[in-house]
């Protein structure tokens, strides 16, 4: 029997899936490259810093920065990031970019969104959008818990439309019901200013106090400072929404900590 036409078949079939598997690989290899399979990197806090700083700091985090908006905040240094989506300590994929709000170099106005009857994190994201500040939240009795009731600019209800610089302050009165009144503290140690004000919102809390070592001598400081203590501090024990907590701030990382 000649054995000649079998060894063909048979080696041009072991050729045939070498190749196929190669093939394979090579496309997982593709796809594990294009996609960055598994890799994530962690934001970096980009806020205060001047768009040639940030766009450096981004590129070290293998990240990419975009200005979508500016607003103006007339203590602040002309040009400098104010916040930043995704926000700092996000996890991402390496090459995403990280959409910034910088401060304009003059002041515009805006129009007051209507916030009435919508939630509280709607209502802080409709604000960040618009340039606007978000402030204390007041909270009363409601049906519904952060549900926001009333929207008030210097200490006056503001209406919808009402137009108003970037940067100006909302305080908002928001429901709270009994039976969902509670929240956690934040570990706020290491955050800087304008995030560990983020964070408290986001908890819905207040700040009730801030205080700067004699390390903060300027604005741009008070940016950059980090938070080293905070009272009450986190437990991890419930609160009451609405509770205020006083932040420590200073340039100085070695400062005690609680």
């Amino acid at each position: 029997m000649n054995k000649k036409p079998l060894n063909w078949i048979v080696k041009n079939l072991l050729l045939g899936v070498l190749f196929v598997a190669l093939l394979v690989a090579a496309a997982s290899i593709f796809l594990s490259i294009r996609t960055r399979h598994g890799r994530e990197v962690t934001v970096p806090d980009l806020t205060s810093q001047t768009m040639a700083d940030a766009a450096s700091t981004a590129a070290a985090a293998h990240l990419r920065v975009q200005v979508t908006d500016s607003v103006y905040m007339k203590r602040m240094a002309r040009g400098a990031v104010v916040s930043q989506l995704p926000k700092a300590g996000a996890k991402v994929k390496p090459g995403r970019k990280i959409s910034l709000t910088i401060n304009s170099l003059v002041p515009k106005k805006v129009s007051m969104p209507n916030l009435i009857h919508v939630s509280l994190r709607q209502a802080k994201a409709e604000l960040s959008a618009k340039g606007l500040v978000l402030g204390k939240l007041n909270y009363i009795s409601d049906i519904a818990t952060n549900n926001v009731l009333e929207q008030h600019y210097r200490g006056r209800p503001v209406a919808p439309g009402k137009q108003l610089y970037t940067g100006s302050v909302i305080d908002l009165v928001v429901g709270l019901n009994g039976a969902d009144a509670m929240t956690y503290v934040p570990n706020l140690h290491g955050f800087k200013y304008l995030r560990a004000v983020d964070a408290l919102h986001d908890n819905s809390l207040n700040v009730s106090g801030v205080f700067f070592d004699k390390s903060v001598r300027t604005y741009s400081d008070s940016l950059n400072a980090v938070v080293y203590s905070q009272r009450p501090s986190a437990t991890g024990y419930p609160t009451v929404m609405g509770t205020g907590v006083t932040i420590y701030l200073s340039l100085d990382g070695n400062q005690p900590a609680d």
